[in-house]
């Protein structure tokens, strides 16, 4: 039989995922279909994860355009809850915009903004209970604020001064508080994922009661360990919430590079079985309501649930990174789920228990606040003046006993 010479001599060519709009054009998120407030369907707790694949490929919301709970989702807080959760999403505004400008200043090397993402962790936080653990990354800092740890210990950690918690080993935001179960933060992306499956596992081989979040970027979607964590989690129905913050961005790769032509992030679950759902990640209602959804699915020993947030990273990346170099200097402006201290704002307000004046009131209190907590923290010292962390902390602290060659070395460093 005769070949056809001309198969196989057509060149290949690699695609390139290509973002929609590039710096100095406009913004177009034409790509994001968004429901409906309050239509998206709020199955059982125990429901089939084959019966909700559409999930995966929709939008959970609560709050619609003109500030109301609409739909099945709506519900699961209280005003005072409500009013608690905006206090804490403004404190962590406010908290970045000192931290961010203390950077700027010098008084310590490196900072992470929350800008835009606030509702993503402090509506979270308040579905988990004392001794839950969270495997967070550098942006989940709201855990920290709605669960009370003192921003003071946050600032020394910045700094790396004297009273810095962690005594200087770690880069600046990266927290570590197992008694606010936020667990040690690693510069290395998606190894909260397979940590938080493990975690989980052993709460349950020791019949605990205590459940397991982890954290990723959309970008990090791409790493070995983000599917690894899926494989176990589905395995062994480990107690788990594995959270995925699509903020559109990762530092200076837009989501296509790492989502291909998988349509969402959330969907990338459904092949392991496990029940994926998107949420609007700027609306706090939603959040809380889809985090106590899967919570109580984990605490049931029903297995673990993958939650996509979608939402949007208003600020650079850290302060080492220029977004205008890679997107659109309006395109925040364009987001098209709005900001979601102002979307709680409005949706108090149309309840009556707030108003633009109280607002105003709480920036002015929230602000003494957290320039009070600075003047402690810097009265502990900064990068460049003040205190510091003993040289002598760098032998502690790894060891229950000093093996013999560290002790030589810290004779040796005089301390």
């Amino acid at each position: 039989m005769a070949r056809d010479a001309s198969v196989g001599n057509t060149p290949l060519s690699l695609h390139v995922p290509e973002p929609e709009v590039r710096p100095g054009g406009t913004p177009d998120f034409s790509n994001v279909p968004i429901p409906k407030a309050g239509s998206v369907p709020r199955p059982e707790i125990d429901v089939d994860p084959r019966d909700i694949r559409d999930l995966a490929y929709s939008i959970i919301r609560v709050l619609d355009r003109d500030g109301n709970a609409v739909g099945p989702w709506a519900g699961t807080l209280t005003s005072a809850e409500l009013l608690e959760g905006l206090r804490h999403m403004m404190t962590l505004r406010t908290f970045d915009a000192r931290m961010q400008m203390a950077q700027r200043q010098g008084k310590t090397s490196f900072y992470m903004q929350h800008m835009g993402e606030e509702a993503v962790s402090c509506a979270f936080r308040q579905a988990l209970l004392p001794g839950d653990m969270n495997f967070p990354t550098y942006r989940q800092a709201g855990l920290l604020i709605a669960g009370g740890y003192p921003m003071v210990e946050m600032m020394n950690q910045i700094y790396s001064n004297e009273r810095d918690p962690l005594k200087g080993r770690q880069l600046p935001v990266m927290y570590s508080a197992k008694d606010f179960g936020f667990f040690s933060i690693s510069g290395n992306l998606a190894t909260q994922f397979i940590q938080a499956v493990g975690w989980a596992m052993a709460s349950a081989i020791r019949n605990d009661t205590k459940i397991a979040a982890g954290w990723v970027g959309d970008g990090s979607t791409a790493e070995s360990d983000f599917h690894a964590a899926l494989v176990f989690a589905s395995t062994y129905r480990a107690p788990v919430i594995l959270n995925i913050v699509n903020n559109q961005w990762a530092i200076s790769t837009f989501q296509g590079i790492a989502r291909g032509g998988s349509g969402t992030f959330a969907a990338r679950g459904l092949g392991f079985g496990i029940p994926a759902l998107r949420v609007d990640g700027n609306d706090y209602l939603a959040v809380h309501a889809v985090a106590k959804w899967a919570a109580e699915r984990a605490r049931k020993n029903l297995g673990p649930t993958l939650v996509e947030y979608v939402t949007y990273r208003v600020g650079a990346h850290s302060t080492s990174d220029d977004p205008s170099a890679y997107r659109p200097k309006e395109e925040s402006s364009a987001w098209p789920l709005g900001d979601p201290v102002l979307r709680l704002k409005a949706h108090l307000i149309s309840l009556g228990a707030w108003s633009e004046e109280r607002h105003k009131q709480a920036e002015a209190e929230i602000l003494d606040t957290v320039i009070a907590a600075q003047k402690e923290a810097e009265s502990h010292g900064t990068l460049h003046a003040g205190g510091k962390p003993s040289v002598r902390d760098m032998f502690e602290g790894v060891y229950a006993e000093m093996p013999p060659h560290l002790r030589r070395q810290r004779q040796q460093a005089g301390v």
